[in-house]
């Protein structure tokens, strides 16, 4: 088939190989390249970087409603655009232009979780499942019909990085399989009960609240892992927190109990992986090493 792709980050890139390897890709769509790192120089976005090593022609418009861009979408010709977290509405002359449509990969289990942030707030809920949709897509927001579906159990001490990358796979996989049968694949509208939205995370969110119960503060440990990183401050500087399960435990929140085990509001949790500022991620014990943090020690 001939498929324009439309994606941008990281959890985008195997679909993209995926696709490459089946199917002619005519154009990939994603956002522009962005000032990144100390220098501020512009860095080209995952796809993009990926799409070029490919041989693959690119174009990163900031906006699709313009004559020229849908004059050039529709020109491409496509059977089918294939998009998966690609940062810009599409608006209907786009979503019409391909013979077979817009097909979106979403991570999560529609009708729950719509919008920017599913993983991360499939884990922050404590969901004991998600999973994969590929959805026909249509003007509202990931309200299309559901062509293909796959759950998969969240692991108790699963991070948002973690799931990121097996719903990537398993997304690049279910296009593969959604594409092979398109004809036969019988669009099931979303219920309207069950809907849920995952609002886009805000870093103002991150800061560890300790007299939030042991669970809840789990989850958001584990759920912003990697990025944008729940934290938290010490004696000796902002500690980004990177993995956590909730143990038994009782003191005043914020307290160090043992190790990197802190008190809660009810429960405590004992942070396994962590970061200091300026130096890398390391697990508990090795981080401990360098910190000088007694039982009784306060957390904010």
């Amino acid at each position: 088939m001939r498929v324009i792709f439309m994606g941008t980050p990281e959890f985008s890139v195997p679909v993209l190989d995926a696709l490459h390897r089946a199917h002619e890709v005519v154009c990939v769509y994603c956002q522009p390249p962005r000032p990144a790192g100390r220098g501020k120089q512009e860095r080209p976005t995952p796809v993009h970087a990926r799409a070029l090593e490919l041989g693959l022609p690119v174009r990163h418009p900031t906006r699709l409603r313009d004559p020229q861009a849908l004059a050039d979408f529709a020109a491409l010709d496509a059977d089918v655009a294939v998009v998966v977290a690609y940062g810009l509405i599409l608006p209907q002359p786009v979503l019409d232009a391909p013979r077979a449509g817009c097909l979106n990969i979403h991570a999560s289990l529609l009708p729950r979780w719509r919008g920017a942030a599913p993983i991360h707030r499939a884990i922050m809920a404590g969901d004991a499942e998600t999973g994969v949709c590929i959805m026909r897509m249509e003007a509202g927001l990931d309200t299309g019909p559901v062509l293909l579906r796959e759950a998969t159990p969240i692991g108790a001490a699963e991070t948002t990085g973690q799931l990121h990358d097996r719903l990537s796979a398993m997304g690049a996989r279910l296009i593969g399989q959604a594409l092979a049968h398109l004809p036969d694949l019988v669009p099931v509208p979303q219920p309207d009960s069950g809907v849920t939205y995952a609002a886009k995370i805000d870093k103002a969110e991150a800061r560890v609240d300790w007299s939030d119960p042991a669970e809840s503060i789990a989850r958001k440990i584990r759920g912003l892992s990697p990025f944008p990183g729940a934290w938290c401050d010490t004696p000796d500087g902002r500690l980004k927190l990177l993995n956590a399960i909730a143990v038994p435990g009782t003191a005043e929140p914020g307290q160090v109990l043992e190790g990197l085990t802190i008190a809660c509001g009810t429960g405590a949790v004992r942070i396994d992986r962590a970061q200091r500022e300026g130096k890398r991620p390391m697990e508990a014990d090795d981080l401990l090493r360098g910190l000088d943090w007694p039982p009784g020690t306060r957390l904010g």
